[in-house]
C-alpha cells in the first residue's frame, strides 16, 4: 500500500497576507480558495512542481501561527532558486551547509545532494528551508 503525504496545515493569523505571500513571493499555485460561513476558510496551494500542497485558513489547525519550523522544498538548482525569491521580493537567508562544525556558512564544498541549505519565513513566522537535491528520478 503507498501512503502520501499530500497536504500540511501552516498556521497563519492573517489568510488573505498569507496567501499574497505564497502566491506572489514564492510563486506557489492557488488550488482552492473555500469559504464556510465565517468561521471556516481554507486555502489550498501547491509549490510549483509539487504533489503536496499547503493549507492555509480560518478553523482547520488548533496550532499557534508560526510555530511551524523545519518545512523542506526540495530544489535541483539552489542558486536559481535563491534568485527567483529574490526576484520576487522574499527575504531569504543565505546558502548553508552542514559540516564536522555542524551549520557553516555557504554552500556544500562538494554540492552533494541534501548538502546545501537557505532558509526563509513567511509573514507569520514559519520557517521553511530551501534544500538542493539534484537527483533525476522521484523518490520512490
Amino acid at each position: 500500500m503507498d501512503w502520501t503525504l499530500e497536504l500540511v496545515v501552516v498556521p497563519v493569523s492573517d489568510v488573505d497576507r498569507a496567501k499574497t505571500f505564497y502566491l506572489d513571493k514564492l510563486g506557489f499555485k492557488l488550488d482552492v480558495d473555500h469559504r464556510a460561513g465565517d468561521d471556516f476558510r481554507v486555502v489550498q496551494l501547491s509549490p510549483p512542481g509539487s504533489a503536496c500542497s499547503i493549507a492555509i485558513g480560518t478553523g482547520i489547525s488548533q496550532a499557534a501561527p508560526g510555530s511551524y519550523g523545519g518545512l523542506h522544498l526540495i530544489v535541483r538548482d539552489i542558486d536559481a532558486a535563491r534568485a527567483e525569491l529574490v526576484e520576487r521580493g522574499t527575504v531569504v537567508g543565505e546558502f548553508f551547509h552542514f559540516g564536522s562544525a555542524g551549520q557553516t556558512p555557504g554552500p556544500d564544498p562538494e554540492r552533494r545532494d541534501y548538502g546545501t541549505f537557505f532558509s526563509f519565513d513567511d509573514p507569520d513566522g514559519n520557517g521553511w528551508l530551501v534544500q538542493e537535491v539534484k537527483r533525476t528520478e522521484p523518490k520512490a
